[in-house]
């Protein structure tokens, strides 16, 4: 199967009948489900890390200071991604996407419990902030293998012509798992006063999601594994060395898939992480106001991905991931440039529109980067383009906006920082492949098995490769 880009950026998707195998919506519901309680934890984690941790857990008596060593923390949950991907990415083509994912949600639940008991720095000192460390990157670990093997749950059960769609419900996660965590943060906000939520209130927050982790266990364990893999494991096609396999003869999907996440990466965390830092500390917003904007940004999100995938497979995929990313780039500019004081209702709309921006990349995003690489490598190959992108895009986002603003005083170099990563993203773009369904299409066949259905699959290579030309 090659893998060199299909011309034509406006090429149209793909028809033929749609495909509904007993267990779609099921599992749509468990990619979508589990993926957003484990992103309620690492996002507990994220604004935690804006709020509370320079406190906690490294005082300082510079609250820049602070808030630069909390954001390192950050950006280790980030940094540990690729052993998540590395690893369950691997397995993932190896011994199936379901096992993979009961996995990744278990690592994840346990290491956001232990954070939520863990003494601070003022008892305990500095093994505080270490354990802290070492915590965050198990939760790394855990959302670096969990994102391959959710988009795949819901992609690989749907109709490939709809893959937009079907993929985005793993990308509905971090918007939800961002509503939940800021919504509990702002409650807990609200109902204590400042010295008992610095004091016990923000571990509420992470102590809940033993509850949340063990209903999306409970989703997950009734599922099968998808149609997919399952053809590739009855004929004997699981790759023995899925890494290197992907490095030697997929390496252009990989890079395309890896640039094209810097982007929206960059974006969501200028939105949901670093606004809750300007808006407390430069522009005097009360910390409510800033977690209620970034609520209702996330709420609209809900909507607005699975809305972008839908889109995304009506018209080209890449084309619409291309114009999230320049709407980005440019609404960043003009955000920075009308909010000033405090106007919460323009903080509210500034917030909603960037985070608009950013769905009609995220929401395509799966489908797009799932399309790069040959099935029995997806998840290898997604797994790894993930979390490579989340050490370039996401990790150090936070961290470089905090340094940016401190350096220059002015949110200028930050909103060019983020143009910069809008321009990396539209170069992975570029290079990537536009969507092929015959490939699952195949597979399905191969899983139905007969002579009938395998003439039927190489009528339907054909066809299909007489389209791309």
């Amino acid at each position: 199967m090659s893998n060199s880009p299909v011309s034509g950026a406006g090429a149209a998707p793909q028809s033929g009948p749609p495909i509904r195998p007993k267990g779609l919506v099921k599992a749509f519901a468990a990619s979508l489900t589990g993926t957003a309680l484990e992103w309620y934890d690492f996002a507990v984690y994220s604004a935690a890390a804006a709020v509370v941790f320079p406190i906690v857990f490294f005082p300082s008596s510079d609250p820049l200071t602070g808030t630069i060593l909390a954001f390192s923390t950050y950006a280790v949950g980030y940094v540990s991604r690729p052993v998540g991907g590395v690893v369950f990415g691997r397995l993932g083509d190896r011994i199936g996407r379901k096992k993979v994912l009961v996995t990744t949600l278990m690592i994840i639940g346990v290491a956001t419990v232990l954070i939520g008991v863990l003494p601070g720095y003022d008892s305990i000192g500095i093994a505080a902030p270490i354990i802290l460390v070492l915590l965050r990157f198990a939760q790394g670990v855990g959302v670096g293998g969990e994102w391959g093997g959710a988009v795949l749950l819901s992609s690989e059960y749907g109709d490939p012509q709809r893959r937009g769609f079907w993929a985005s419900a793993a990308q509905v996660g971090p918007p939800a798992g961002n509503l939940l965590a800021n919504g509990a943060l702002a409650v807990l906000t609200l109902m204590l006063t400042e010295q008992q939520f610095i004091s016990f209130g923000w571990r509420i927050a992470f102590l809940v999601s033993a509850l949340l982790v063990g209903f999306g266990l409970w989703i997950r364990l009734k599922l099968e594994d998808t149609p997919i893999f399952k053809a590739i494991e009855a004929h004997g096609e699981q790759p023995a060395a899925p890494i290197r396999e992907v490095f030697s003869t997929e390496l252009r999907p990989l890079v395309a898939a890896i640039l094209c996440r810097v982007g929206p990466d960059v974006l969501y965390a200028l939105f949901t992480v670093f606004t809750l830092t300007y808006g407390i500390q430069a522009l005097g917003y009360e910390r409510n106001q800033v977690l209620t904007a970034v609520l209702v940004g996330s709420a609209f999100q809900l909507f607005m991905i699975p809305l972008a995938g839908a889109v995304s497979d009506r018209f080209n995929r890449r084309l619409v991931y291309g114009v999230g990313a320049a709407a980005g780039a440019v609404w960043t500019f003009v955000f920075f440039g009308v909010l000033g004081g405090n106007n919460e209702p323009m903080l509210i709309v500034g917030i909603v529109l960037g985070l608009a921006a950013h769905s009609f990349m995220y929401g395509p995003q799966a489908a797009f980067i799932v399309e790069q690489f040959s099935p029995r490598l997806r998840s290898t190959g997604s797994s790894l383009a993930y979390t490579f992108a989340g050490v370039i895009g996401g990790a150090i986002a936070p961290l470089l906006f905090t340094v940016l603003l401190s350096q220059f005083g002015t949110w200028i170099p930050v909103a060019i920082y983020v143009a910069v990563a809008a321009a990396v993203t539209l170069v992975g773009l570029a290079l990537g492949r536009d969507s092929n369904t015959v490939e699952d299409q195949d597979y399905r066949l191969l899983l139905e098995g007969g002579a009938e259905s395998r003439a039927a699959g190489e009528a339907a290579r054909v066809s299909g490769a007489g389209e791309a030309r």
